[in-house]
């Protein structure tokens, strides 16, 4: 442990910023100390605290040290600090706590994806059509083109699709065999690969193949099996990549409910900063209807502030010098000053945040086993093909060599479009993220998948299953008092405050049409309620 020489907080050697001066390493707390030394020492420009001019480096919005990271929802323990795919399954990583990925990015992958599954998808459709037509309707093209012209034509058109629109799934299987992690994208590869080379062969060199394998003297061809097989993998990654960017939407929705500027005190003069300049000990003013900018304690003044946002309770709380406040609340009547005591990844509504981020990455018991299954999986697959292969090159008739080709490519393409490893992280990835924009927190995904099993729900929240703010019922005037002289004498009273039950006792009238008459000396007194002179 060690003591922050700027505003003598206790931090923790391990997690605070350190800066070496004089032969001798100190600790801060946050980055605006730490600012304020280099400035008291001359080792760099002036921070936010100097004549008003912006630190150089804004407070991390995540922990020090860690920057932006990268990792995988399905192996947690692949980071890296930039985008890109992961070497063992191929999904894009993702990032945490509170970094929010690109939108352009992500748009750009989103419009390539759906670029190539149009393009992919319209070749592929003639292609599919002359590939079935000799099982249904051998005789509809009969008189416009032999079957080896529309096998010729298939070639042409389903080449582009393979390695243009597939050729992302070629380079994600190459790295998953460089890293010795065999994945979906090695199955697609391998099978629509096979496919693909077996169907030239076929087209280009019959002569090799034995005439047992030929229909009226022609081999069957799989072009319609590669393209078909890659639109459709197309078509899954093209609705992963939009549900992502909606994911990160939802996050971003949480960052948006933060402040953006701040009203900062310095010796009595008041300036207009950005939220990122606030540093621990900063004095901030906040005005009615304004967010509190950052997790404080009010050193001066009062007012009811909303925090329905963080407690779910409609009905604002009245906060007096003393209290806490916590940040992206809503100060409602009065204007008061608070000490900032938590910034960056420190305040509640960021550890909001990283909380959902880490429940998007965390595991279901049923996603162990899918990527156990998983992995196991695609070794099998494999295994099968080598096992068939190797059953038709020593048992099969001859030529057996050819037969184990045929059977081997065989069982690759149909075992190829698999996606158990992608599909449950992906659902808790929506799962999560839809629920964070409807306001529903997930703590992690084990809990997620344990919902499913409630029969029960207890709720005491008042705002959760009704309007989400108070409304007169009834009205049951003492003896001697008749209803409209009472209700009439408590409107024209709390026609003059804000507080959310006045509101409503004001409603109440107006719903009846009870005229208000105005009302002299009228007071608020502070957790009590309001006096003042009706009719004298």
């Amino acid at each position: 442990m060690a003591t922050d020489p700027i505003c003598h907080m206790t931090v923790d050697e391990g997690k605070a910023l350190s800066f070496e001066h004089g032969g001798k390493v100190h600790y801060f707390c946050s980055q605006g100390c730490l600012n304020k030394f280099k400035l008291q020492v001359g080792a760099t420009k002036p921070c936010c605290h100097h004549h008003g001019a912006r630190q150089d480096k804004k407070v991390p919005r995540v922990p020090p040290g860690r920057g932006a990271v990268y990792t995988c929802p399905m192996h947690p323990e692949v980071q890296q600090d930039h985008p890109g795919d992961c070497p063992k399954c191929g999904m894009p990583l993702e990032p945490t706590g509170t970094v929010i990925g690109d939108d352009k990015e992500a748009l750009r992958e989103i419009r390539s994806l759906r670029v190539k599954l149009i393009i992919g998808g319209i070749l592929t459709l003639p292609v599919l059509i002359l590939a079935m037509q000799e099982m249904f309707a051998p005789d509809v093209l009969e008189g416009v083109m032999s079957v080896r012209v529309a096998q010729w034509i298939q070639w042409v058109l389903s080449t582009p699709v393979v390695f243009w629109a597939g050729g992302i799934f070629f380079v994600k299987a190459w790295k998953s065999v460089q890293n010795k992690s065999p994945n979906m994208f090695t199955l697609v590869a391998m099978g629509v690969g096979a496919a693909y080379v077996y169907s030239v062969v076929a087209l280009l060199f019959p002569g090799l193949f034995p005439e047992s394998l030929k229909t009226e003297g022609r081999l069957g061809v799989y072009f319609e099996a590669a393209s078909v097989i890659t639109v459709l993998v197309l078509l899954g990654q093209w609705l992963e990549a939009k549900a992502r960017l909606r994911t990160g939407h939802a996050i971003k929705a949480l960052l948006g409910l933060a402040a953006k500027q701040a009203h900062r005190i310095v010796d009595g003069v008041e300036t207009d900063v950005a939220v990122e300049e606030v540093c621990k000990g900063d004095l901030l003013r906040v005005r009615p209807g304004e967010k509190v900018p950052l997790d404080g304690v009010i050193v001066e003044g009062q007012s009811v502030v909303d925090e329905s946002m963080i407690s779910g309770e409609p009905v604002p709380v009245a906060k007096k010098a003393g209290d806490t406040v916590i940040g992206a609340t809503v100060n409602q009547t009065g204007t008061f000053i608070m000490r900032t005591e938590k910034v960056g990844s420190e305040t509640l509504l960021s550890q909001i945040i990283a909380m959902v981020s880490e429940a998007q990455r965390s595991q279901a018991p049923i996603q162990k086993l899918a990527d156990k299954v998983s992995g196991y999986f695609v070794p099998i697959v494999m295994l099968c093909a080598f096992l068939t292969f190797v059953v038709w090159l020593f048992f099969g008739p001859p030529p057996a060599l050819t037969y184990a080709l045929v059977n081997a490519v065989a069982v690759l393409i149909i075992a190829c479009p698999c996606a158990l490893g992608l599909a449950t992280p992906m659902a808790i990835m929506v799962g999560v993220g839809r629920g964070a924009q409807t306001g529903v927190l997930v703590k992690n995904a084990e809990a997620m998948e344990k919902a499913e099993k409630v029969t029960h729900v207890l709720t005491d929240k008042t705002g959760t299953l009704t309007e989400g703010r108070p409304r007169v019922v009834t009205c049951a005037p003492a003896p001697g008092w008749d209803e409209e002289t009472f209700v009439r004498m408590a409107a024209s009273l709390e026609q003059y405050s804000e507080h959310p039950l006045a509101r409503s006792i004001v409603n109440y009238a107006d719903e009846r049409q009870w005229e208000k008459t105005a009302v002299e000396a009228f007071e608020s007194v502070t957790g009590q309620g309001v006096k003042g002179l009706f009719k004298g």
